[in-house]
């Protein structure tokens, strides 16, 4: 099966607090968005990368990504007001055939090869799957400021990205949310989320993400990531000869 990488950058980065979209941000010597464009470049399971940039922005990263030699890439197109607008802006540019296709935020440079590897190989078996990491923090769910509930620790996980899914499957759940007059009174923050509550017969399955596959939403997070893609070198190094 073929499978297409999405790099969602359509977002404005208002809560980063910067004149430009964060995505556009250097980070250890080039823009943020190329080290995810880079992972999947560079990721044997993935045909084709297709790049979801904000449209105020998106000749100009389409002439750096072209500049920078992914020869994966299949294009930029310029994304929606909302996430969810911008992954249907990619299903859209996709068309209506069938390939396995994974969803993954740019701000979260950090993606391993182990995790883009897992993701397609689940796709083989399965329709539907969400990179997760167990959480370690007890969750409560809160009513106007009091706890109201307090779930299972050993139930819940962190969700991060990519998100994977035949293409049928993704573009099915999106129809029937653009369809429901009442979906923007509880906005799905993802595309599991779309799927699980417009095809719940679709499972969707769990593969193991990574601490380090952090998102950067505040300027903090910038420098985490730094911290840890240089920890990450450093660690795969092999020890200086004597």
């Amino acid at each position: 099966m073929h499978t297409v990488a999405v790099v969602l950058a359509g977002g404005t980065g208002e809560r980063f607090g910067t004149g430009v979209p964060k995505q556009l941000l250097p980070f250890a010597g080039r823009p943020l968005i190329e080290h995810s464009v880079a992972a999947f470049d560079e990721a044997p399971a993935v045909d084709t990368v297709l790049v979801v940039m904000a449209a105020s922005h998106a000749d100009q990263v389409r002439a750096a990504l072209v500049a920078g030699g992914y020869r994966k890439l299949a294009g930029v197109i310029p994304g929606g007001p909302t996430r969810v607008e911008s992954t249907r802006r990619a299903i859209s540019e996709l068309g209506s055939g069938e390939c396995d296709v994974l969803f993954h935020d740019a701000a979260r440079p950090l993606v391993d090869q182990r995790i883009i590897a897992d993701c397609a190989a689940a796709l083989a078996t399965h329709r539907a799957v969400g990179v997760a990491v167990p959480s370690s923090d007890t969750i409560a769910v809160v009513n106007d400021g009091v706890m109201a509930d307090m779930p299972r620790r050993d139930t819940l996980v962190r969700c991060q990205t990519p998100q994977g899914f035949r293409l049928s499957v993704i573009r099915r759940a999106h129809e029937l949310a653009a369809a429901d007059p009442r979906f923007g009174d509880l906005p799905a923050t993802d595309d599991c989320g779309i799927v699980l509550r417009y095809l719940p017969e679709v499972s969707v399955h769990i593969v193991l993400g990574s601490e380090r596959n952090l998102k950067i939403t505040f300027p903090g997070d910038l420098a985490l990531a730094e911290t840890l893609l240089r920890d990450g070198v450093r660690a795969q190094r092999p020890p200086a000869s004597r």
